[in-house]
């Protein structure tokens, strides 16, 4: 069976709802709408809904986000829906298991959202809300911030094993930052910075936890992103219905899903002495391509998990775009920068365009659709015909990998 993306749509990333004195409720429904409008669909159209979320329930007290579908459009009333959690990787979730409703022939149509709030709290309280996704309790403890901490833990362990120059971080900030000036959903389009930014500038680029300063860091965001899935049947009528071919509508021809355990330390411990430091990682990523029955030369553009520089860095190695622990190669030799060998992120990332949480997945693939489909607009990549997504939850506790294309 094969899943077909028909279309989509992503809010501005640059908002703040509360400021606008708005809920998430009105996120939801800009959503809805915005994705039924991209689509030219009518709510009796869709089949089914998903949504993806990681801490509404924390950051506004608010649970059962699948009851927003009605609540936001009244012909949505006895739709069938469900929320999915994996921290950062939810929408990707949400993905999946719509994709697994249309495969099994359940439905022919699914709407997944992704949303999250999170600028409503100040930055410490978010931080806290934040660290749920880590081992309560049991790990990063000592930290202000956790998840700074946790991926400057990352960086401390390929120094320990390869070794690391922490200016190739801080290049692949400013690759993300200079991507995000292209596209104009993007939360850091008109951030200005210094030739110091990108430096171990304390004062330019100060430090947030040990070896993580603050251009390495992905946004906090208020955010919402939609898709429409379609069975191969209803992609066909679909096409039909607008004159167009249906080999010009992009699927998800592969897909990966991995998961460790919950503590860092646990996934460090349990790679020692193997060549990546996340095998996990890995496998997702080399079996979305093995379903898709595609190489790595095949992909022309990668949506990866970039919550920090050092994320990156990671993937870049995973991938196979390097040896393990070689990523400053690619990085040197201009291959991840658009124009380069394989662009990664030209949407400009979790650092560049924002990562409302349980958006980003549903986020990645809708910039696979737009990049596949030639509508990406100054972020395009040129010929680009297959898109490989990386969304990560947790110290990669949850790895989600897609494979879109044409």
């Amino acid at each position: 069976m094969t899943t077909y993306i028909l279309g989509g749509w992503q809010s501005d990333f640059g908002r703040n709802w509360a400021r606008e004195g708005k809920e998430i409720i009105d996120g939801f429904g800009e959503a809805v709408n915005g994705t039924l409008a991209a689509t030219n669909l009518d709510p009796e159209d869709i089949d089914v809904g998903h949504v993806g979320n990681f801490v509404a329930d924390l950051f506004v007290g608010q649970g059962l986000l699948g009851g927003f579908f009605a609540q936001a459009e009244p012909r949505f009333r006895d739709l069938p829906t469900s929320r999915h959690e994996g921290a950062c990787a939810s929408g990707s979730l949400a993905l999946l298991a719509a994709m697994a409703d249309i495969e099994a022939g359940y439905y022919g149509t699914a709407m997944v959202l992704g949303i999250e709030m999170m600028r409503n709290v100040p930055g410490q309280t978010g931080a806290e809300y934040l660290g749920a996704a880590a081992w309560t309790g049991h790990e990063f403890g000592e930290a202000t911030y956790v998840w700074p901490r946790a991926f400057s833990n990352l960086t401390e362990e390929y120094d320990r094993r390869y070794g690391i120059d922490e200016a190739h971080l801080r290049r692949i900030a400013q690759i993300n930052f200079d991507n995000a000036k292209r596209n104009p959903n993007a939360q850091t389009r008109n951030y200005v910075f210094s030739n110091a930014s990108f430096t171990d500038d304390d004062e330019a680029n100060p430090v947030i936890e040990g070896r993580v300063r603050k251009t390495d860091c992905g946004q906090v965001t208020d955010g919402a992103a939609g898709i429409v899935l379609a069975s191969e049947e209803r992609a066909a009528e679909y096409a039909r219905a607008r004159g167009i071919a249906l080999e010009s509508l992009p699927r998800i021809k592969g897909w990966g899903h991995r998961s460790a355990p919950i503590q860092y330390a646990t996934k460090i411990e349990n790679s020692a002495g193997q060549d990546y430091v996340f095998p996990h990682v890995k496998r997702a990523i080399d079996e979305a391509r093995t379903r898709a029955g595609v190489g790595l030369s095949d992909v022309d553009a990668v949506e990866t998990h970039d919550c920090f520089s050092m994320t990156e860095y990671m993937a870049i190695d995973h991938l196979g775009l390097t040896a393990a622990g070689e990523s400053w190669k690619a990085v040197e030799a201009g291959d991840i920068a658009m124009g380069g060998r394989l662009p990664i992120n030209p949407s400009g990332g979790l650092i560049g365009l924002g990562h409302p949480v349980g958006a980003t997945g549903v986020r990645m693939a809708l910039d696979a659709f737009k990049q596949t489909t030639g509508t990406a607009g100054d972020y395009q990549v040129e010929g680009a015909k297959h898109v490989q997504t990386l969304n990560i939850g947790g110290s990669t506790t949850t790895t989600v990998s897609l494979l879109v294309g044409v």
